[in-house]
């Protein structure tokens, strides 16, 4: 494959060991670095002149210079599993070896190759083992394995990747998480709506209240307020989708104020969900 090829698959990068395989010798790679044609990102890794340096750029460099892995945040980017790439990329090497890499967080590990993907001619952590890394750095890593899940891999695939790499730094968070994605989080769910009334002092509520043949999690029955409480979305199948929707439109029909709240946003906005319970509860009177 020619340079051209090559840099065209790699987002304008191309390393030295590549440029040199295609037939560009040591003198021709100088030439193109004096001229401007190449620019040095990292030692042994170019980048066209007419390319941007984006994000990409700069996570190519830092894997094709030290020879690693992306892992983490970078690697769940490369995934597709977060929008915006970390402002720090995370880079994997072997135990064996010694690498300093400017402006990049090298972890120094030896990864199982079982756990090891090539993705557009970029060397990162399996989608399983990077969902469970970024899970635990990321404020929202519970609805990221959420989604995950329901797209990408499933339950059992993730423990057998943590029980592989047990001892890596967030491994205990992570169980914790896999604990709950495995649980469903409903029930969880409810005792931490619970805890969030009681603590901020909002009475008048009762549980598992009936209505129109249906049992309401927490229902406000003098305000006429439902609270319905959902676990992770990938417990929830299309018919338990459906049949939960059908359920609300009853309620809705039958003169109840709905809100509806998941584990996530329970657990990590929960002050909003008191906010928006208490204006329901003033916008009954």
């Amino acid at each position: 494959m020619n340079t051209n090829k090559i840099m065209a698959a790699q987002d304008g990068v191309i390393t030295r060991a590549q440029a040199i395989s295609s037939g560009v010798s040591s003198a021709a790679i100088s030439r193109r670095l004096i001229s401007g044609e190449w620019t040095a990102l990292r030692t042994g890794v170019y980048l066209r002149e007419d390319r941007e340096r984006t994000p990409a750029v700069d996570l190519r460099a830092a894997v094709y210079s030290s020879d690693g892995c992306a892992h983490g945040p970078s690697a769940a980017w490369w995934h597709g599993l977060l929008s915006k790439p970390p402002r720090r990329h995370s880079v994997t090497v072997p135990l064996s070896r010694s690498v300093t890499c400017t402006g990049v967080q090298v972890r120094r590990r030896d990864l199982d190759r079982r756990d090891v993907d090539n993705r557009r001619s970029l060397r990162v952590t399996s989608l399983p083992l990077s969902v469970l890394e970024t899970a635990v750095v990321v404020s929202d890593g519970a609805e990221l394995m959420d989604r995950a899940l329901q797209r990408h891999t499933s339950l059992p695939i993730l423990e057998a990747v943590h029980q592989r790499n047990l001892g890596r730094t967030g491994s205990a968070a992570a169980r914790k998480l896999l604990r709950a994605a495995g649980r469903g989080g409903e029930s969880e769910a409810e005792r931490i709506l619970h805890q969030l009334l009681r603590l901020h002092r909002i009475s008048g509520w009762t549980t598992q209240h009936r209505s129109c043949g249906f049992v309401i999690d927490v229902a406000f029955v003098s305000h006429g307020v439902a609270i319905e409480v959902d676990g992770w979305a990938w417990h929830r199948d299309v018919d338990r989708f459906n049949s939960d929707l059908h359920r609300q439109n009853i309620l809705v029909n039958a003169g109840w104020h709905v809100l509806r709240f998941s584990w996530h946003q329970l657990t990590l906005t929960p002050e909003l969900v008191v906010t928006q319970i208490a204006r329901a509860l003033n916008g009954s009177r």
